[in-house]
């Protein structure tokens, strides 16, 4: 019996790995997230599978879940929105786990930033503009940002940056970065990414907030930062230049 946590992807169904397609398909118990999770993917559950929302559940009932499929032998799918390696609440799940003696593998998906930036048709390593990008959140109705990780900090670097789970924040987060990024720095903001009910929003820092808030988006968005939105001017990269070697 094993416990795979999958990456379930962004929102499109069709965006899940074949690996976690197959996977759900043979085990005969599945976990998922039912507000960010398609739905569409438990057509690929096996006839008879157990499957349990966990939108409203607590760790210790979907702990219990997975404990409860280990004594009956059944392996499980544990669907995760996104990538589980980022904000998917994996690491607690896998700490009990361990202590309990259950195994499990770890499968992954389309990030929502990844499916962003595909919406955006943007590269988010720019030659010359920007070759580092900065995956973080904020810390409202969450837990709290470790010492040294609020965007002040992380910003002065002016690193392309990813938001997530903080589009509820955007008035407060555009206060906070605005010193180190300027308020020209260009904006975007993807909602629900991939999906049919995709929303995009390009600006800058300076009027970002009120085409979220004239937009009414509240929860399932992505927040990105940087020159490399809107570069157009910069030099070709080194990968395929003549000057390469390739021996």
């Amino acid at each position: 019996m094993t416990v795979h946590f999958i990456g379930a992807g962004p929102g499109a169904a069709d965006l899940i790995t074949v690996r976690g397609r197959d996977l759900i398909a043979s085990s005969p118990v599945c976990l998922y997230a039912g507000a960010l999770v398609p739905r569409e993917l438990l057509a690929f559950c096996p006839d008879g599978a157990r499957v349990v929302d966990t939108a409203n559940l607590t760790l210790d009932e979907i702990v219990g879940e997975l404990l409860a499929a280990h004594e009956a032998g059944h392996d499980v799918a544990r669907l995760h929105s996104g990538d589980p390696s980022v904000f998917s609440a994996m690491a607690e799940q896998m700490r009990r786990l361990d202590t309990a003696g259950v195994p499990y593998d770890v499968t992954p998906g389309v990030p929502a930033f990844a499916a962003a930036a595909a919406s955006l048709q943007r590269e988010l390593t720019v030659p010359g503009v920007g070759q580092t990008v900065v995956l973080t959140r904020t810390s409202q109705r969450a837990t709290p940002m470790p010492e040294g990780e609020d965007l002040a900090t992380l910003g002065a670097s002016r690193a392309t940056m990813v938001l997530h789970l903080a589009v509820q924040r955007i008035g407060a987060i555009v206060e906070e970065l605005v010193p180190n990024y300027g308020p020209d720095c260009p904006v975007a903001v993807v909602a629900y990414a991939s999906r049919d009910d995709e929303v995009i929003l390009r600006g800058t820092l300076a009027d970002i907030a009120a085409q979220v808030e004239a937009a009414g988006i509240k929860r399932t968005a992505v927040i990105v930062v940087g020159r490399v939105l809107t570069a157009s001017q910069f030099p070709d990269s080194h990968l395929y230049s003549h000057d390469r070697c390739r021996s």
